[in-house]
Formats: C-alpha cells, structure tokens, sequence
C-alpha cells in the first residue's frame, strides 16, 4: 500500500452522473487492470474506492458515479485540487489467463475497471470479444473508448435495458448455450446479480469477477467487506476485489 498527493488535472461530467477524473502523481504501485484507488474526501471520515479506469506512468485516470456525498464533493474537484489516494490495493485481473479467446462482460459503470484489461489484451493480440450492458445508452459513456479497441483486433456488442441502444435485454441474452466452449476465459464486473446469471450461464468456463462492495478501510482491516468463498471468509479490498469466479458461494453473498 503507498499514500500519495495527487493532482487533478481534470474532472469532466460525461453524463448519468458519471464523471471522468485525471490525477498526476506516482502511479508505480497502479497496473490499471482491476486495480482500485481509495481517494480521501476531506470532511469524510472514509475514503471513497474507485476502480483505475487506465494508468500509465505519472497519470490515473477513474470513471465514477455519485452516489452519496462523498462523490459529490468529488465531481466538484477542479483542475489543481490535490488528492489523497492510497494505491497498491488488493489484487486484480490476471491477463496470463486469458488464453486466445477471452470474453469480457462489463455491467453499468463496473465496465470501467475492465478497460485497462481489455486494452492490454487487445495490444497483446488477444481478440477479446466484449460485451458490455447498460440501463440505458446514456449511461454507456465508456462505449467510445471501447469501441477505439476494435481496430486492435477487438469486437464490441452493448445491450441496454430499455433498447436504447445495441439489444434489449441483458448481458446474458447475449450468450448462448454454445458459446462457454467458445471462449478461453472469462473477465467480468458489475452489479452482483448480473455476475451471479453470468456465473451460472458459463459454468463450464474458468475466469475472474472483480466484485463491487462497500469498504471501510480499504486495505484490510475492518473487515467490513468480507464475502464468503470456498476458502473461507475473505475480504473484497485486499484478497479481491478481483476473485476467481468459481470460489464465490454465491448463495452466501
């Protein structure tokens, strides 16, 4: 774990609440690949964990929703402010899985921690086969960046609740019987029930989920993101957030 000083160098609305922050300062323990940052929010006794939506050397960039407080003071961070973050959390994708066919699912804003993974596993010559699920199309601001990869050997198909854009329905109406021998591996984030149908419609298929969960400290320990799995009780930010997807109990989360 590292605590640094970072400075936003951008924070720019994109729609459905989200927002996309820049920060500038030592990024040596961020991979960008399932890692997350815990930025402090001043007035806040805990600080907020967003997943890194890309990093390279001296730069991270998140995509974040508001959804309390905290990430409302956070959407009102302008270009100098300095940010506490802790980095070299938990654990996350492991691309050496991947193989030559892996699929990726994102569901609403948990697309964004698989960005950096899919880029890495495009630029690898991997041919990842995406497919990523919204609510609706204005909440699938991450499209375009995805999108970008498919002149790296990627392919991208979006389904959205209400049809608005790409399918209607859910991401696992866009897999059939057929397709868990298709692919090599499989990545996925996003809102627990979507991870526990996408978990039972690829059984035959290994892979990792990275899980969404209320932290306290962030690093391990309070305790108060604790998830059961075949090996016992573990903590989603430091044995996760990123979990092979067949230790999850699923009937105890």
């Amino acid at each position: 774990m590292r605590q640094d000083i970072f400075t936003v160098t951008s924070n720019r609305p994109l729609g459905a609440d989200l927002f996309r922050m820049e920060l500038d300062g030592e990024t040596g323990e961020i991979r960008g690949d399932g890692d997350f940052l815990n930025v402090s929010v001043p007035g806040k006794y805990l600080r907020r964990p967003i997943s890194v939506y890309q990093a390279r050397p001296g730069r991270a960039t998140i995509v974040y929703k508001v959804a309390g407080d905290g990430t409302r003071r956070m959407s009102e961070w302008t270009s100098g402010t300095r940010a506490d973050v802790l980095s070299g959390l938990g654990c996350g994708y492991d691309a050496a899985r991947a193989g030559d066919r892996p699929l990726v699912v994102g569901g609403g804003y948990g697309a964004a921690s698989l960005y950096g993974l899919t880029r890495a596993l495009a630029l690898a010559g991997r041919k990842p086969s995406v497919i990523l699920g919204f609510n609706t199309c204005d909440e699938a601001v991450v499209l375009e960046d995805f999108i970008g990869l498919i002149d790296l050997g990627a392919s991208v198909r979006i389904v959205t609740r209400d049809g608005s854009a790409g399918a209607r329905g859910l991401v696992t109406d866009l897999i059939g019987p057929e397709d868990p021998s298709r692919f090599s591996c499989l990545y996925a984030c996003g809102p627990m029930p979507m991870l526990r149908a996408l978990a039972e419609k690829t059984a035959a298929l290994q892979g990792q989920f990275s899980l969404e969960a209320r932290m306290g400290c962030g690093f391990g320990a309070c305790m108060g993101c604790s998830i059961q799995t075949t090996r016992g009780a573990v903590r989603v930010c430091k044995e996760g957030p990123v979990f092979d997807k067949g230790e999850i109990l699923w009937t105890q989360v």
